[in-house]
């Protein structure tokens, strides 16, 4: 039995099957975790949603910021309908699709390691993340779920209070685990600048390359496409799995049982990230 991590599919659904057959994958045997953002920019973000929900029990799923997206649009009725989540809104099993992303976690976690979109705020330890990502997918799956995917997107606040309430707490915790890139040593988010590491605004840096206490686990996360599977510099262990697959990159496997990675090249036309 081997457990595969893979790098955001970003509707890239012919190199994600191309990739499960380069691995030989048996769901009667193996399992695949997936690191979210599996829709929106590449060209068949149904397909992937359909791959993703067939696997069944095989399969393991957070949500990235593009998926959240997703939901906030179909939620809400603004989705256009030639768009990347046309197609899913309009599809005979789009509801179907649409309520089993809407049941993902933002986080996955085997003994000391962890899967997020984006990463591990270092004042987190591994229980308390659980802890965190359970509320949020406890708002999304409860009565009040459209409220709070309508008061969603936002910046603020920027920095972690344990006396956080309501909306403000929930926002911070989604932000940290599906759009985090660069942080301060207190823990702030900077969301000005998305690219590599060398764009990092003063007194910022990747959040891998902050030491964590008590703890030593391994993170696996995607997002950033730029850092191209690297984590330079790093003071964790932090296996970066997003290797721009949409972007003309690759799609990217980790084999955690072994630590090898198996890539497939994308069939995008290469772009700048």
């Amino acid at each position: 039995m081997s457990t595969y991590v893979i790098g955001d599919l970003h509707g890239c659904h012919a190199e994600f099957v191309a990739l499960l057959e380069a691995l030989s994958f048996d769901p009667r045997r193996d399992c695949v975790w997936l690191v979210g953002d599996l829709v929106n920019r590449g060209p068949d973000s149904l397909a992937c949603l359909r791959e993703a929900r067939a696997l069944g029990n095989s399969a393991r799923c957070v949500l990235g910021n593009h998926d959240l997206h997703c939901l906030v649009a179909a939620r809400s009725g603004t989705v256009k309908p030639h768009s990347a989540f046309g197609s899913i809104v309009n599809a005979a099993d789009g509801t179907a699709l649409l309520d089993w992303l809407q049941h993902q976690p933002l986080t996955v976690r085997r003994d000391t390691t962890l899967m997020t979109h984006a990463g591990l705020l270092p004042q987190w330890g591994l229980d308390q993340a659980e802890a965190l990502g359970a509320e949020v997918q406890a708002a999304l799956a409860g009565e009040q779920s459209g409220a709070f995917l309508a008061w969603l997107f936002g910046d603020q606040p920027s920095r972690w209070r344990d006396d956080l309430e309501g909306i403000d707490r929930l926002r911070f915790i989604v932000n940290a685990m599906t759009r985090m890139r660069f942080i301060n040593a207190d823990g702030q988010l900077d969301f000005s600048a998305k690219r590599g590491m060398d764009s990092a605004p003063a007194g910022f840096a990747p959040w891998f390359q902050f030491p964590r206490q008590g703890d030593d686990p391994t993170l696996l996360f995607g997002h950033w496409a730029a850092l191209e599977g690297r984590t330079p510099g790093a003071a964790v262990n932090a296996q970066a799995l997003d290797t721009g697959c949409t972007w003309g990159g690759s799609l990217t496997a980790l084999e955690l049982e072994t630590g090898r990675r198996t890539r497939v090249p994308g069939r995008q036309p290469q772009e700048a990230q």
